[in-house]
């Protein structure tokens, strides 16, 4: 008796990959294929390597914390970019 297979049938379309068509990426099952992750990673080509990051516990009011998430996400970005235009203008 021939053992039988666990493995599923492809889903790839091959016919449609050797034809050269580009597959059709949803932002939703690749995020990684969004346009702002592709553009950041072209800007970024030939400029300085960006400075590594320390993971710390801050404690800000609460609602200062609030209106840095209401303009969207990237809020701990924004809180660094902040801090570190505090920092140039201190200098």
């Amino acid at each position: 008796m021939k053992p039988t297979s666990t493995t599923k049938p492809s889903k790839t379309d091959w016919a449609r990959l050797k034809a050269g068509a580009a597959p059709k990426l949803s932002s939703r099952a690749h995020p990684e294929a969004e346009v702002k992750h592709i553009v950041r990673g072209l800007v970024r080509k030939g400029l300085q390597p960006m400075p590594s990051k320390a993971s710390i516990s801050l404690r800000v009011d609460q609602d200062v914390l609030e209106w840095f998430k209401s303009q969207g996400s990237g809020y701990q970005t924004r809180i660094n970019t902040v801090l570190r235009a505090f920092r140039d203008a201190s200098v």
